[in-house]
């Protein structure tokens, strides 16, 4: 009887167990809030001069990683547990397949190195023969073709210069690199603390500025601002309604009144029409 337990307890811990379903969550979380104005502080690396926006800091080409801080992202990437690029099952054979099948790189034959002519030997090979024109020169190196062998090719060796024991090849090493103020960003400080000051120094410029004096006024400015003043015609009215009041008032007081008909008056030299009323007021 214990013995059949333990291959019951045996089956059951080798039992397959079911696929674990990951919810959407799991695989693809949410990001990380991106940056935004008010959690930039002065000292930090993206600090800015000017007018700053809170899309400048979800850009990822614009946002600089914080010392010390990974990089601050604005866009979504799935879970850890996520494999990334495509696999490919049942096609390499695996181990079995890479032993039973060893494929070796059969190596292509390669072209056997052409030597190049001596011209030399055949031109003086062409002399001792009585050749000299360029026919006969050109059958006889057809017929005696003469190459340079690789021993013998002198023009291509060259023997080294004479130099001084003491020389030293190379050129001078440059200073070392100042790694700790790269690190600190250093020059980008030095470089805001500069367009900080100058700006400073820009609106003190502003600030005590010298304020000219007032302006005279000249003929031609007078003549500008000129009125010219307009004669006003009596409207002719009939005799027996001149006696009679409006029976229609517009104007809230006689001062609204007053002031509409001066108006009026002052336009009335630039105005066309029959009446002075405008383009659209002709009888």
């Amino acid at each position: 009887m214990p013995e059949a337990k333990t291959s019951c307890h045996d089956l059951t811990r080798w039992k397959k167990k079911p696929p674990v379903r990951r919810t959407v969550s799991q695989i693809c979380p949410p990001p990380r809030r991106p940056l935004t104005v008010a959690d930039i502080q002065p000292g930090m690396e993206n600090e800015r001069l000017g007018v700053v926006r809170d899309s400048m800091f979800q850009n990822p080409l614009i946002v600089k990683a914080e010392l010390g801080k990974p990089r601050e992202r604005s866009c979504s990437l799935p879970g850890i547990n996520f494999n990334y690029g495509l696999y490919i099952r049942g096609q390499d054979g695996g181990v079995p397949e890479a032993i039973g099948h060893w494929n070796v790189f059969k190596q292509q034959p390669t072209c056997p190195h052409e030597l190049s002519r001596d011209y030399i030997a055949m031109n003086r090979g062409a002399v001792k023969a009585g050749l000299v024109t360029a026919r006969e020169n050109f059958h006889y190196r057809q017929l005696n073709d003469i190459r340079i062998s690789d021993q013998d090719d002198r023009r291509l060796k060259k023997e080294p210069p004479s130099l001084p024991p003491n020389m030293t090849f190379g050129i001078r090493a440059r200073p070392s690199t100042p790694f700790f103020d790269l690190l600190q960003h250093r020059y980008q400080q030095l470089w805001v603390q500069e367009q900080k000051a100058n700006q400073k120094a820009i609106k003190l410029e502003k600030k005590h500025k010298v304020i000219l004096g007032k302006l005279y006024e000249t003929r031609s400015s007078q003549l500008r601002k000129y009125k010219p003043p307009v004669k006003l015609d009596a409207l002719w009215h009939m005799p027996h309604f001149q006696k009679v009041g409006a029976h229609l008032d517009t104007f809230p007081t006689e001062a609204h009144r007053q002031r509409a008909f001066k108006a009026h008056r002052e336009e009335c030299a630039v105005r066309q029409g029959t009446l002075r009323m405008g383009n659209y007021t002709h009888p």
